[in-house]
């Protein structure tokens, strides 16, 4: 029986991906770095720490260690937003219709917690989901099922009582490998 959903965010209820990689684009070309949307696009789905061993392996630039490069990120990441952040309709909808059925609910995300807190202040979802977990809160990052196991914990039930609901390979792959029921949103 179906207790609790468990959602992804970015590429999942929001269309972040784009404002990511022009943040990235961004941050890097200050070092010198030049990145290609499809290197970008091959980060699709990683936590923060896997992108930036990802990134500073395509040029002998010297990057920042990742803390302080991600704040540099979260800076452009929010300037991005604030030329707006585009909400998928019919995510939102499906949010607004269980928080109103008393559905718990959740996010379990690869980002980072200040980018996963920034996504969903930015996107005004943050009210609908009293628990969320981030990648950086986990010992695994997807596609291992660390960020549904602990959404499904906080949730208070067993993680075959859950729907996760994801846009990409490695989230459809933790959610599946942590037990749950996966609904694969395909927004490309």
């Amino acid at each position: 029986m179906i207790k609790a959903v468990v959602f992804d965010c970015d590429g999942t209820l929001v269309d972040s991906e784009p404002h990511s990689w022009a943040a990235w684009k961004t941050v890097l070309g200050g070092y010198g770095v030049e990145i290609t949307d499809e290197q970008i696009s091959q980060c699709t789905g990683l936590g923060y720490h896997d992108t930036y061993t990802f990134v500073a392996a395509l040029s002998d630039a010297e990057l920042p260690a990742p803390e302080p490069l991600l704040e540099e990120l979260l800076a452009a990441l929010g300037a991005s937003y604030e030329r707006g952040l585009r909400r998928f309709d019919d995510a939102v909808g499906a949010v607004a219709d269980l928080a109103f059925e008393g559905i718990p609910l959740a996010v379990a995300s690869s980002s980072h917690r200040a980018r996963l807190d920034l996504t969903l202040g930015a996107a005004d979802l943050a009210r609908y989901f009293d628990i969320s977990v981030a990648g950086d809160e986990v010992a695994g990052g997807k596609p291992r099922p660390d960020v549904y196991l602990r959404a499904a914990e906080l949730l208070g039930t067993k993680p075959g009582n859950c729907v996760a609901v994801e846009d990409s390979g490695p989230g459809a792959q933790a959610g599946i490998a942590a037990g749950m029921r996966v609904i694969g949103v395909g927004r490309r």
